[in-house]
């Protein structure tokens, strides 16, 4: 499977959250996400490890009970199961692997 890039099929499922996915195979699924300034991403957690890089902006991770200040060229892995939230300081542009796949992320799960 191969993507190429094109500016279609971003999904808003939190106000000021707009996520596409880019590509997927069997066990990973590759995403992107274009945050807005001021939203917030609600504490959730979900049976995926998740692993990020912020290629532009500024976000503030909660993990847990800890807090992550990140700034492009950051990134991180979220694990299975564990409860996180995000601040977004800046418009922001953020790629993120989830394993096992993300099945609610598949194109026709829109």
């Amino acid at each position: 499977m191969f993507y190429k890039k094109n500016d279609e099929g971003y999904h808003s499922r939190v106000k000021g959250i707009d996520q596409k996915t880019l590509i997927y195979g069997e066990r990973t699924l590759l995403a992107e996400f274009r945050l807005a300034k001021g939203s917030i991403l609600p504490k959730h957690s979900h049976p995926n490890e998740q692993t990020g890089y912020l290629i532009s902006g500024h976000m503030i991770f909660t993990v847990g009970d800890k807090r992550y200040d990140a700034q492009a060229g950051d990134s991180w892995c979220i694990p299975m199961n564990a409860p996180h939230s995000a601040e977004i300081v800046e418009d922001s542009v953020a790629v993120e692997v989830f394993s096992p796949l993300r099945e609610d992320y598949l194109p026709d799960k829109k």
